[in-house]
């Protein structure tokens, strides 16, 4: 009577166009010799049928017909039947003994069908119910593929089919069958050596494929029980991905950078893409458990920030990218703005992944204080702190020019980052001189604001010869520079190594007894840093003088005939210098403003 078909497709089946055989009209009869004696209507279409064999197996159109005023009831109607009149016809095939095959695109259909008509082992064995669940249990729960089409058909059903538990099972189902691919894929690779990974991927893509038709309330039931089953978090990290390339990508890029332009998407579409973002987020393994890529991470900020996603699930996204900011890219960070009137560059969300890196990496100093931790790791941890440093000097250079941003903001993300984040300034002085290049407006009290930051004790040779012809620059800044370019010279003609306070630093590391253990400890760590950052600023000063000393040399033995020295060559470049000559001696700087600004050294392009 009833078969179980094995022969199934992916995609969500959908409602047929055509009419059922038997229900287009009142004379349509099943039986041509025997007259119909009752008339149901489902959704608008009637089915003349017999009330004997319907309510020999449908406790629910016995009771229909026992409850009317007389047992001569020839119409009844059934409301909100699940499925439609195409359900309801295979349904009637079933109570008239007809044959058809119960498939994975109507097994849910017929089941929330069976248990709207009561068809239950009270009025019939094997039933309708009873049969839909062999199927559902024996078959569909068996094959991964099977029971993503019947979630797939699950989605236009009403509420009775979670009562039912059939998403539940599937659910369930499908966690299963994948933790078992991913041990029969692990079994395979013990065998192929170095192709383990690749044959390993090449096994996870085909349920990952699947996965992607499913609505995202089911996906996340799915993932949520794949994590719990044991599923490989790179696996779920995979799938993730695929997920949201395909459900996001009607978020064109020029809607990310045009925020003003009209979206053809209406308001619903926007909210499932919002309730999409929030529940891949949350699906996200645990930063220790799986290494999401850092491309993902900032591609789904870009998202949530354009939908307006919620505080939360921003916050936890820049949460994990601070995690893991040393090996961000400068275009990462350049996330654009959608507020109107605005920088062009959302500056707040990486100011606000900064301060987040930037505790990350106390709170592990903090964890580590109770104990003395290997040179390596001390080091490792700096390193990171120097690879921000260099990134964020590099986000600046690269937002100054903007003439929408602000010097509160541009500030702010100078400042977050602590002094011993930077060997040397020449990235810092390069975005602060294009900041002043960009906004010529500025007064002298916010030159010398933004100006403090520069720390001329760590500018380069090259650095520091633009900043002293730099025009743009205050003129207190700029005697300064040239007060240590000359100091730096003098101790380079002594044979000194240029860093005076070195030994001034080192000499003051004698922890002082009247402070506990833990605060020793906390600051031979601090003058440990400071001295493994002085050692790097030597090594930076060794080389550029070793670059000067073979100028000078090539240099004395070209000019070898007149007599010249090392020693007077390099007391008249300090000469040259000017910076105690009297008015008639050296070049006087010219006053700052907009006439002078064009003179600036070409030596040192800041761009």
């Amino acid at each position: 009577m009833v078969s179980f078909s094995d022969n199934t497709s992916l995609s969500c089946p959908n409602n047929p166009s055509q009419a059922p055989k038997f229900a287009n009209t009142f004379t349509t009869r099943i039986f041509s010799d025997v007259a119909g004696d009752i008339t149901i209507a489902v959704d608008g279409e009637s089915f003349l049928l017999h009330k004997f064999p319907l309510v020999s197996r449908s406790g629910k159109i016995r009771k229909m017909v026992a409850d009317g005023k007389d047992y001569n009831v020839s119409k009844l109607e059934l409301v909100n039947f699940p499925g439609g009149p195409h359900t309801f016809e295979l349904a009637m095939k079933f109570c008239y003994g007809m044959n058809f095959e119960i498939t994975a695109a109507n097994a849910a259909l017929l089941r929330c069908a069976a248990d709207y008509l009561e068809m239950s082992e009270d009025y019939r064995e094997e039933n309708l119910i009873a049969r839909t669940e062999v199927y559902l249990n024996d078959v569909v729960v068996q094959s991964l593929e099977k029971c993503v089409e019947v979630l797939c058909t699950c989605e236009n059903l009403p509420p009775i089919v979670e009562e039912l538990g059939i998403i539940n099972t599937c659910v369930e189902a499908i966690a299963m069958n994948a933790c078992k691919e991913q041990l029969v894929s692990g079994l395979s690779t013990l065998d192929c050596n170095g192709e383990s990974t690749e044959l390993k991927t090449g096994c996870m893509e085909w349920w990952i494929e699947d996965l992607s038709v499913l609505r995202i309330d089911y996906y996340h039931k799915v993932i949520t029980s794949m994590a719990r089953i044991g599923v490989r978090p790179d696996s779920i990290v995979e799938s993730l991905m695929h997920y949201a390339q395909i459900s996001l990508k009607s978020i064109g890029k020029c809607q990310i950078w045009n925020p003003a332009r009209p979206n053809s998407n209406s308001g619903t579409t926007e909210n499932e893409q919002k309730t999409i973002v929030e529940a891949l987020v949350n699906l996200l393994p645990t930063l220790k458990s799986s290494n999401v890529p850092l491309s993902f991470l900032f591609g789904m900020l870009r998202m949530a920030i354009m939908v307006e996603a919620t505080v939360a699930c921003r916050l936890e996204l820049e949460r994990r990218i601070a995690f893991r900011l040393e090996m961000a890219s400068l275009d990462d960070l350049l996330i654009p703005s959608l507020r109107a009137g605005d920088s062009l560059f959302d500056i707040d969300t990486v100011h606000r992944i900064l301060v987040n890196f930037l505790q990350q990496i106390e709170d592990e100093e903090n964890e580590d204080s109770g104990g003395y931790e290997s040179d390596g790791l001390a080091s490792l941890g700096h390193g990171s702190l120097l690879k921000v440093g260099r990134l964020i000097d590099s986000y600046l250079a690269e937002i100054a020019p903007d003439p929408y941003l602000s010097l509160q903001k541009f500030i702010a993300m100078i400042e977050t980052l602590p002094d011993y984040a930077r060997v040397i300034d020449d990235g810092l002085y390069r975005a602060i001189d294009i900041y002043l290049k960009a906004h010529p407006m500025l007064s002298d009290h916010e030159c010398k604001k933004l100006c403090k930051f520069i720390d001329c004790q760590k500018l380069s040779q090259e650095a520091t010869n633009h900043a002293a012809q730099n025009e743009r620059l205050p003129v207190q800044m700029a005697i300064k520079v040239l007060y240590f370019e000359q100091l730096r010279l003098k101790n380079a003609s002594c044979g000194s190594s240029g860093d005076g306070f070195l030994s001034q630093k080192i000499s003051s590391g004698v922890p002082s007894a009247a402070m506990s253990p833990r605060d020793n400890y906390a600051s031979l760590r601090r003058e440990n840093r400071e001295l493994k950052l002085e050692i790097s600023r030597m090594r930076v000063r060794l080389s550029e003088l070793e670059k000067e000393q073979v100028v000078m040399k090539r240099g004395m033995m070209e000019k070898s005939g007149n007599g010249k020295t090392f020693f007077t060559s390099l007391s008249k470049g300090i000469g040259r210098i000017g910076i105690f000559s009297g008015p008639g001696g050296g070049k006087r700087r010219k006053p700052r403003g907009s006439e002078g600004k064009s003179g600036r050294s070409r030596r040192y392009s800041v761009s």
